[in-house]
């Protein structure tokens, strides 16, 4: 596997690398947000490990150009920074995971592979739904080939509705499915996600529609049927 890793404390950076080379791993290391950013756009990376605090470009930077790429790199946030705030932000803008420090080696590595076998589950799904096109593997769609911009809820949301479209789902379904994000979801925000889901939508021609007491589901218009 070829990791990159970016991290600005030389020790640290370079314990991660020695640790993940034993295990047979592909690294490269690099120390600022701008050097990440280019070997992003450069480079093939099976994972990505992404400190936040950053000189040049921070790391949520970093990681919000690396989602609008084509391709998807599986990425755990490491940081100092334990604020819940700080967290929501990583996770909305594409995290896999985040790891607080100080951290342990062995669960590092632990989470690494939790997160591929996440990634793996999904990997090669792609679905059609009238002009809308998911691919769920690299948590990405598309209207007309023109990609929508989702934050980490609001693809949640989507993903829920497109694994079970033309099927009634539950705020209480679609709550649990995204609860990893933000523990104690309150349902009703969910109201807030379709909504925004529904203006993303619009132009697909796939409507979220809403039966009172029971949920929501997913339905093409006449003209995609064809």
């Amino acid at each position: 596997m070829h990791v990159l890793i970016v991290e600005d404390d030389e020790t640290l950076g370079d314990g991660l690398s020695r640790y993940l080379r034993q295990a047979a791993h592909q690294v490269d290391l690099v120390t600022n947000g701008r050097e990440a950013d280019l070997a992003l756009t450069h480079e093939w990376y099976d994972f990505l490990i992404l400190d936040i605090g950053l000189p040049g470009l921070d790391g949520f930077e970093v990681l919000r150009r690396a989602r609008l790429r084509d391709r998807y790199v599986p990425t755990i946030v490491l940081t100092a920074r334990d604020a819940v705030e700080d967290k929501v932000r990583g996770l909305d803008l594409g995290a896999d995971d985040y790891l607080v420090k100080p951290f342990s080696l062995p669960e590092l590595e632990a989470r690494i592979r939790t997160v591929l076998r996440r990634n793996q589950k999904t990997a090669e799904t792609h679905i059609v739904y009238g002009k809308l096109k998911v691919d769920i593997a690299a948590r990405r769609a598309w209207v007309d080939d023109n990609p929508l911009r989702l934050t980490s809820r609001e693809w949640g949301v989507l993903e829920c509705l497109v694994l079970r479209a033309g099927k009634m789902v539950s705020k209480d379904q679609i709550a649990a499915a995204i609860s990893d994000l933000d523990a104690g979801l309150n349902p009703n925000v969910i109201e807030v996600y379709i909504s925004r889901l529904r203006q993303k939508l619009a132009p697909s021609g796939v409507k979220i529609h809403s039966i009172r007491g029971f949920g929501y589901y997913l339905e093409k218009t006449a003209d995609d049927e064809h």
